[in-house]
């Protein structure tokens, strides 16, 4: 991904109000509001552009991390059509400053959105079909080229939606793969920029240390949630992750496979035997 200096435009000085996002050398332009600054959002000249948009929420079933994306060749008629929509809070819209976006573009861009989407797994999405409009070689490059930017902006408007959960491949610093072990299971993993990732085809224990459920309740509910939404699957007496899978650091990855409270720093090891704390010291 290339360098880019980002603008961020606060209208009420405020940085949980309404965002105006630009990139350098960038035709595009990103509005973001809390629900409560709609209308504020939906009075500027921009919500009269062709774009596409993004609602973001929680289901109200399960808590889980919920999100919409769609188009519109008229931004502003078709968010106060969502108003009666109950799940979401936020909104994140990109227009483009030159109006050169078309029907076919930005169908083109919500298609691709929603397949990054899916691909990433951080969110359920409300809307998951969509069209796949046909468009000229050069004018499908210009729109990978826009959707590079939605991917720099969105973050810094508060939303992985898109953020691979295996992390960045590109990063300062690799970070090396890592090795989990307790009674039989053997989980692989590594840091990433959102704490710590455990990769697909791992394994943990099925039975929880006697203690967890006094000690470490939160273990106990987080496995419970887990199997709940399919990540693990009890297979051969353990459980599978079913997918990449992010924990908020690798004490609460370790915790899920050990089925108790567990150090992160210790658990997780090289091939070599040499913890994550000493790596991480070295």
């Amino acid at each position: 991904m290339t360098s880019a200096t980002i603008k961020l435009f606060l209208p009420h000085g405020d940085a949980k109000r309404l965002r105006v996002g630009e990139v350098s050398n960038w035709t595009g332009k990103a509005l973001a509001a809390p629900r409560t600054e709609l209308d504020d959002l939906l009075l500027r000249e921009e919500a009269e552009s062709a774009g596409v948009y993004f609602l973001f929420g929680s289901d109200p079933e399960n808590g889980d991390a919920l999100a919409y994306i769609g188009e519109a060749e008229v931004i502003r008629d078709r968010l106060k059509q969502h108003k009666v929509k109950d799940f979401w809070n936020a909104v994140v819209v990109f227009v483009s400053k030159d109006e050169n976006l078309t029907k076919a573009h930005i169908r083109y861009l919500e298609n691709r959105l929603l397949q990054e989407a899916k691909l990433a797994g951080r969110y359920q999405l409300e809307n998951s079909n969509t069209s796949n409009p046909k468009l000229p070689e050069s004018d499908r490059e210009d729109m990978e080229v826009f959707l590079s930017r939605i991917r720099q902006v969105l973050p810094v408007l508060g939303s992985d939606l898109l953020a691979p959960v295996s992390g960045s491949s590109k990063t300062a610093k690799p970070q090396k793969e890592l090795l989990c072990k307790n009674k039989g299971a053997v989980a692989r993993g590594r840091r990433t920029e959102g704490g710590f990732v455990v990769f697909k085809g791992s394994t943990a224990v099925v039975a929880e240390r006697a203690s967890a459920e006094a000690q470490h309740p939160y273990v106990v509910a987080l496995r419970k949630k887990l199997v709940q939404d399919e990540t693990l699957a009890e297979e051969d007496g353990f459980f599978v992750f079913t997918k990449d899978t992010e924990f908020d650091s690798p004490s609460a990855a370790a915790a899920v496979i050990h089925g108790g409270g567990a150090n992160g720093l210790t658990a997780w090891k090289d091939a070599s035997g040499k913890s994550l704390k000493e790596l991480e010291e070295s």
